[in-house]
């Protein structure tokens, strides 16, 4: 089997898989964008090799091989780092949650005279 093929193949499997994933709400169209960008470019990259060979050209490589390696790592690592700062902002929004629903549980204990509140200041 060729090379091109195999490609192609595991490329659109990846597409369709995120894509599955997207409908069965199991994945945000957010975090899914990068995963299909890149899974297009790949099959694009596969269909069209020519486009490849001008790339690594262009920028500076001997062999697309290297091209497409170099690619890949910097795509790995654009999607880790997105997928840090997503991280990051729910960190954010789970804290600001927790202290929320504390204040509200002390003002519903408060409420039901079941603490008591903070003494009025003279």
């Amino acid at each position: 089997m060729e090379i091109k093929t195999i490609s192609l193949a595991l490329l659109a499997i990846l597409f369709v898989t995120v894509l599955e994933l997207v409908r069965r709400e199991k994945l945000t169209f957010k975090y899914a964008f990068a995963w299909l960008l890149f899974s297009a470019l790949g099959i694009a990259a596969a269909v069209y090799p020519p486009w490849v060979y001008a790339l690594a050209a262009l920028a500076g490589f001997k062999l697309p091989s290297n091209f497409l390696f170099s690619g890949l790592l910097c795509a790995l690592v654009f999607l880790s780092l997105l997928l840090t700062v997503f991280l990051c902002q729910q960190s954010r929004r789970n804290d600001r949650m927790a202290q929320k629903i504390g204040l509200l549980a002390q003002e519903i204990d408060e409420l039901k005279g079941n603490r008591p509140g903070p003494e009025p200041r003279s």
